[in-house]
């Protein structure tokens, strides 16, 4: 059933700044008589007719095209209006002061999206997939955002809950039935059934985890002594001379962070000051607090040292100290000067890069390695996009099914099995929005730019 909402939302859909082209969108129930009092009659849904913007004394603000759609063929559901003029700030905000003398209100965060969600035109998966079209990083990434809004993350979600629902039926049933002499759970089909479903549900996972590196990347720190060419390495990545280079050891002071794409792989790379004792200054010493920061928070840290030079008891110390629960590489820096051939290997159970960030060489077994340490794979066609929430319910539904089966081979508790069937499919439903709380909704359009 839609919501009926009796206020009517005004906001810039287009975004900040300057440009050719602005657009002012209203929906709700007056959002066609606000219109029409800015811009004249406007009868026709879908028909762009071009005006005058005015305020109600009569002064026109703008001139350009106004486009009604109608309910429920819009895209929140109810009756919108667009408003396209000039894309000036202040023209924009002038039109919208106006819609809400006129009786409009401004519209929260992702609220024209929130109200397609509660009106039934998408539901909570895709709305999200909205904002993450919008917020696309990578061409692979606005193609699975693209699939997500298209429905197909939530289809596979849907169609997962169809195979369990049957399945929660056929266990219920024969808890109802426990007097008849069929013994419904001790047939093979159940067993074969639940082994289905986590074998389906982890290649959802699969495709969801892809899709969250794919919205979320990657945080890559790089660390080493002064001098052992993180910035060079940083300038490599980046693809051009951000950080500046020279001889002198210590010339990064502070972080200098990067967004960039590796191989279709999204990553924030970030260029810190050197790690070492032997300092009283205290902008180094400033420089070296705020990279163990960077250090504490990263998915992946790229420990750099001089292969010309092999690795020193200062080195030593910096590898004792680092985080022990993040994923490290070991770079060996400056194969250029030491001769030795690039290389990807392990050296005391330790992933090993041989490269030079001066020549470039090794780099493409640098890319390799990142996409594979976090499983990312750029040749994934099917990847939609997802959320860490995504995959905090998948891994929940998980979790259930298993202690599910656990319960009937183990125990033969049916009413345990029906019971955390239940809770997985609940979990599953919160993706879509089946089962979700206002605090959910609240947390996630919050998210969303204003006019979305």
């Amino acid at each position: 059933m839609a919501l009926v909402n009796t206020d009517t939302i005004v906001a810039i859909a287009t975004a900040p700044g300057r440009g050719g082209v602005g657009v002012v969108r209203l929906s709700g129930p007056k959002a066609l008589d606000i219109a029409s009092e800015m811009a004249g009659s406007i009868t026709k849904p879908r028909h762009a007719k071009f005006a005058n913007f005015t305020s109600p004394d009569g002064e026109i603000i703008d001139s350009g095209v106004a486009i009604y759609f109608a309910g429920p063929a819009s895209f929140t559901g109810e009756d919108v209006v667009e408003l396209q003029g000039h894309g000036s700030p202040l023209v924009l905000e002038q039109l919208c002061q106006v819609a809400m003398q006129l009786g409009a209100r401004m519209a929260r965060p992702g609220e024209f999206s929130e109200r397609a969600f509660l009106n039934g035109k998408m539901d909570l998966a895709q709305a999200e997939a909205v904002a993450d079209l919008i917020e696309s990083s990578t061409e692979q990434a606005a193609r699975s955002a693209m699939r997500s809004l298209q429905g197909e993350f939530s289809k596979r979600i849907n169609d997962f809950l169809g195979e369990l629902t049957y399945l929660r039926v056929f266990v219920e049933a024969s808890i109802d039935f426990a007097d008849e002499e069929i013994d419904f759970l001790g047939e093979a089909q159940v067993d074969k059934q639940l082994q289905t479903l986590l074998s389906t549900l982890a290649s959802i996972q699969n495709s969801a985890r892809q899709g969250r590196l794919l919205r979320d990347g990657i945080s890559v720190v790089l660390a080493g002594q002064p001098n052992a060419g993180k910035s060079s390495l940083h300038n490599q990545l980046a693809g051009h001379d951000a950080a500046i280079v020279t001889d002198v050891a210590g010339t990064t002071r502070d972080v200098l962070r990067e967004q960039i794409h590796l191989g279709g792989l999204p990553l924030r790379i970030s260029d810190t000051a050197g790690l070492h004792d032997a300092t009283e200054d205290k902008v180094e010493l400033e420089g070296i607090r705020r990279t163990r920061n960077e250090l504490a928070q990263a998915d992946h840290i790229l420990l750099l040292v001089n292969d010309a030079s092999g690795i020193t008891e200062q080195d030593k110390a910096i590898l004792a100290d680092l985080p022990a629960d993040k994923p490290l590489t070991l770079i060996r820096n400056k194969i250029d000067q030491s001769g030795h051939a690039a290389e990807l290997t392990q050296e005391d159970g330790v992933n090993v890069i041989y490269l030079s960030a001066k020549t470039g060489a090794g780099m493409d077994l640098l890319t390799q390695h990142l996409q594979h340490a976090v499983g990312f794979h750029p040749e994934d066609e099917g990847v939609f996009i997802a959320r860490r929430r995504h995959l905090d319910a998948l891994n929940r539904a998980q979790l259930a099914i298993e202690a599910g089966y656990n319960c009937l081979t183990g125990m033969g508790a049916g009413e345990l099995l029906a019971e955390e069937l239940r809770q997985a499919q609940q979990a599953l439903g919160e993706i879509t929005g089946t089962f979700t709380n206002e605090d959910l909704l609240d947390r996630i359009f919050s998210s969303f730019c204003i006019g979305k």
